[in-house]
């Protein structure tokens, strides 16, 4: 195996770090400091004169190994003994005599007895000298003010780890061939260590199954423990040890959790030190009161605990078990538990707390602890329930939930379950008739049950109570600090709220995915409601691109056997897409499987009559039908209006009659204008009419070109600059006739008021819009969606 490896980018940054005055690479034992050292040397040494010095103990012997180092650089005799005066002084002369470029690297320099010296070479330097310090742990060196003056560099040991593809460079290098998946193993299981690659790949010559190596590899491998033991755990004083030793069993911990399993105090003192000195322990957060140990270093802990104290693990785990269950820390409480054989503990602990584990978003982590008990036990009958809802497995949780309740369960957490399995069944009308279920129920029940029955009325058309619902099921998960389950009502309210604005929707919308993604939830099957119902208002007003973006992020999110309510409502809005492209094979598809969704649910979703009704429309406009009947538009939602308009209008327009043509596209155009709605018109194909209707004749000029706009793919990108200030209802008004053909006069005309005051609303919109000429003020006009009868998207309609 070649000795080292070409690690091109840590050399590039080491050299960069040559301009400063001193740098210093710091990093655990094998971390491979003195190899980046040497490559340095070996990329970069030519040009340069620089002295190697590898730290001894013993002041006399450091200044004589550097009085050496220097002059075996520079050519010169060596010394015969160490120096006869001070030794600092001496060392200085000798590099301030040296000519050109010289670099002092110093290495092992954790091995100084004292570090006052070096501290006082490093400040002494001469103009065109530079020191390298290569040390396991910082060393009090003083250098502050280096810091503080940009001479100083550093290389930590996250700089230091070998990346994945250093980690395939040094298999391959050994003539070892893995997969990439088994060298991202390898790199995951050594954290990059350079030692322990090392090492694995070692063990790994010759191997009869390298990949079972690989997945097996841990800090218990001979070669791994051999190498931590000598230089690492036999160096500790036995308190140290001691502690290492009782706290491996825990995957992270701090000093009050190491204090009760060690018996003893001043445990995040030791902890500190043992991070300080890279000696394998790793500080948590930016406060370090968190720390864990790298995975081979831990591997050898749980090791020799078994070798040494086999018999206190057990009760090491209870220890372990009650702190986090006092410290609000349930899972780690549930997995110490089991650790320690106490199942039926462990089970009651996990049946209490697995609700709320889940609406914190810890389904997983309830999955894999059940997972864990031996055999099932009805005790965990209420934990089942909650995963196999979670995996919509509806069948086996309301078994579950049956046993659960004969087991004498909570009653009112088996009742909140109840709730969601009706709801997830798709049984609207019993989950809202069970509105006040849970009147005694805590705060986090009262929650969920609020978040149940505001989707379902979401869902089954009660939008309104949907939304207040919904809105108070936030707040209230809000105030308990629930994120989760505030983003999951949050998801929903986007929908429910689309009876009374498109804009209410799409801020609502796009709220809850900030708040999604700034816990890391943005992909979550939690998010997917919002996402697919910004996708359904998208489409609606015409942003095509970003609606079929949204919907993809929807169906990433959205996971297969996710909600049926959540499915309808993807695949309905993939057919809105498709038929506004005019793919009707495609949009006939999806309305398919949006029919299947609302197959599996036991009432009709919202959604389902238009799924029928654009189902028939489509198979017409795709000739596989006859054109079905224009549908009542008097008492029917604001969508289902234009619609029938629009039906009208192509109609008319097919016998020849233009006056009732453009008569109902301009009712169609009015119910679209506050909303600025453009989808019916593309997937109508009524735009076409649009093209024909004189601007000067229609006050929805505006709205005319941003359909034909999106129609042709050419809808300009949305900007978030708002206007310098507020445009006033005059002004608004005045806006709206920009886009036309009509003179300043005319529009005076129009509006009943006098030329001078036309002018005066123009000049002001202008400046307010930062617009310098008429078409500048309608594309910031279009930009800011200001172009609409109301000069607003936040009028009422009644949508879905």
């Amino acid at each position: 195996m070649s000795a080292l490896i070409d690690r091109a980018g840590l050399v590039a940054a080491l050299e960069a770090a040559v301009g400063k005055r001193v740098t210093v690479v710091s990093g655990p034992a094998g971390s491979g400091k003195t190899s980046l050292l040497r490559l340095w040397v070996e990329h970069h040494g030519q040009d340069r004169r620089i002295a190697f010095v590898s730290v001894r103990p013993g002041a006399e012997l450091f200044w004589f190994s550097v009085l050496g180092g220097i002059r075996a650089a520079c050519g010169g005799e060596p010394p015969c003994a160490a120096p006869d005066c001070d030794g600092r002084e001496k060392v200085l002369a000798e590099i301030s005599g040296v000519a050109g470029p010289f670099v002092l690297v110093v290495d092992d320099a954790h091995e100084l007895d004292a570090a006052e010296e070096l501290s006082a070479l490093l400040a002494a330097l001469p103009p065109r000298a530079h020191a390298i310090v290569a040390t396991r742990r910082d060393l009090p060196l003083g250098l502050h003010k280096l810091r503080l003056a940009g001479e100083l560099a550093e290389i930590r040991p996250d700089r230091l780890r070998f990346t994945v593809e250093e980690t395939a460079a040094l298999v391959a290098a050994s003539g070892i061939q893995l997969p990439e998946r088994v060298i991202a193993v390898l790199h995951a299981r050594t954290e990059g260590w350079a030692a322990g690659l090392r090492l694995a790949v070692l063990s790994l010559a010759g191997h009869p199954d390298p990949e079972r190596f690989v997945a097996s590899f841990s800090g218990s491998d001979r070669t791994v423990a051999e190498y931590l033991m000598a230089e690492l755990l036999e160096r500790q004083p036995a308190d140290v040890l001691r502690l290492l030793l009782r706290t491996s069993i825990v995957d992270r911990v701090s000093g009050a959790l190491a204090d009760l399993l060690t018996g003893a105090t001043g445990s995040e003192r030791i902890l500190l030190d043992l991070a300080e000195a890279n000696a394998f322990v790793l500080a948590l957060d930016p406060e370090r009161t968190w720390f864990r140990y790298h995975r081979l270093f831990a591997g050898l802990l749980n090791l020799e605990l078994r070798r040494t104290q086999a018999a206190e693990i057990p009760r090491l785990h209870r220890l372990a078990a009650q702190w986090f269950a006092e410290h609000a820390q349930p899972a780690d409480a549930v997995r110490h538990l089991q650790a320690a054989g106490d199942w039926a503990e462990a089970a009651a602990l996990l049946s209490g707390q697995a609700l709320t584990m889940t609406l914190d978003g810890e389904a997983e982590t309830v999955r894999a602890l059940l997972r864990a008990f031996p055999a099932p036990d009805d005790s965990l009958a209420l934990v089942r329930a909650v995963d196999a809802l979670g995996g919509m497995r509806l069948d086996e949780a309301a078994e579950h939930l049956e046993t659960a309740r004969s087991a004498g369960a909570d009653r009112l957490a088996v009742t909140a379950l109840d709730l969601l399995l009706a709801r997830l069944r798709g049984h609207f009308d019993c989950v809202v008739a069970n509105v006040d279920a849970l009147p005694a129920a805590g705060a986090d029940l009262r929650a969920v049950v609020l978040l149940n029955v505001g989707v379902t009325e979401a869902w089954s058309g009660r939008a309104a109570d949907g939304e207040r619902h919904l809105l108070a099921a936030a707040a209230l998960a809000r105030d308990l600090d629930r994120p989760y389950l505030e983003v999951a009502a949050l998801a929903h309210l986007g929908f429910a709220s689309t009876h009374r604005s498109f804009a209410l929707a799409r801020r609502r919308c796009e709220d809850a995915i900030a708040l999604a993604a700034r816990h890391g939830w943005d992909a979550e099957p939690v998010i997917a409601p919002a996402l697919a119902t910004l996708a359904w208002v998208l489409a609606w007003t015409g942003e095509f691109e970003d609606a079929q973006r949204r919907l993809d992020q929807a169906r990433q999110a959205a996971e297969a056997d996710s909600e049926p309510g959540v499915r309808l409502l993807v695949h309905v809005v993939a057919a809105l897409l498709a038929a506004a492209r005019g793919e009707h094979r495609a949009a006939l598809t999806e309305f398919a499987a949006a029919r299947e969704s609302q197959a599996t649910m036991a009432d009709e979703h919202v959604l389902s009559a238009r799924v029928a009704a654009w189902t028939a429309a489509t198979r017409a406009r795709a000739g596989h039908a006859p054109a079905p009947a224009l549908l009542p538009v008097a008492d029917e939602d604001v969508l289902t209006r234009i619609e029938g308009h629009l039906i009208t209008a192509l109609v008319g327009a097919e016998d020849g009659d233009e006056r009732a043509a453009a008569a109902a596209l301009e009712r169609a155009l009015d119910l679209a204008e506050p909303d600025g709605l453009v989808l019916p018109f593309a997937m109508t194909g009524a735009w076409r009419l649009l093209e024909a209707l004189p601007a000067w004749e229609t006050r929805h000029a505006a709205l005319i070109a941003t359909i034909l706009d999106a129609v042709r793919g050419r809808v300009p990108a949305p900007s978030v600059r708002a206007p310098l200030e507020e445009l006033s209802p005059s002004e608004l008004r005045v806006l709206r006739y920009l886009p036309t053909n009509l003179t300043r006069p005319e529009i005076a005309g129009e509006l009943l008021v006098s030329l001078n005051t036309v002018n005066t609303h123009i000049r002001r919109i202008y400046a307010k819009l930062g617009a310098a000429d008429r078409g500048a003020a309608v594309r910031r006009g279009r930009e800011l969606r200001l172009l609409s009868a109301s000069g607003t998207l936040a009028t009422p309609h009644r949508g879905t």
